[in-house]
């Protein structure tokens, strides 16, 4: 799951070796409000899922992701 999104993060023209678990896409990676919002809805096409737009804010660290996604992915096995 994390090589799935440090590829995604790599489209938006991201050095591999700045990516870790704690960074955080917006002071860290220089990511603007847009670049987000195309994450998100990139990471939405890459896992086959919805974001709800009230959980955008968990999303602003590679760990935020990944604690997010490995969630939503508990919830549709035991759905």
């Amino acid at each position: 799951m994390k090589a799935r999104v440090t590829e995604i993060l790599k489209n938006f023209g991201v050095a591999e070796s700045a990516i870790t678990n704690d960074v955080h896409f917006v002071r860290d990676l220089g990511l603007d409000s847009l670049d987000t919002v195309d994450l998100i809805m990139r990471l939405e096409q890459e896992f086959g899922i919805r974001i709800p737009d009230e959980d955008y804010p968990k999303l602003t660290t590679l760990q935020g992701v990944l604690d997010y996604l490995e969630h939503e992915q508990r919830v549709s096995v035991t759905a």
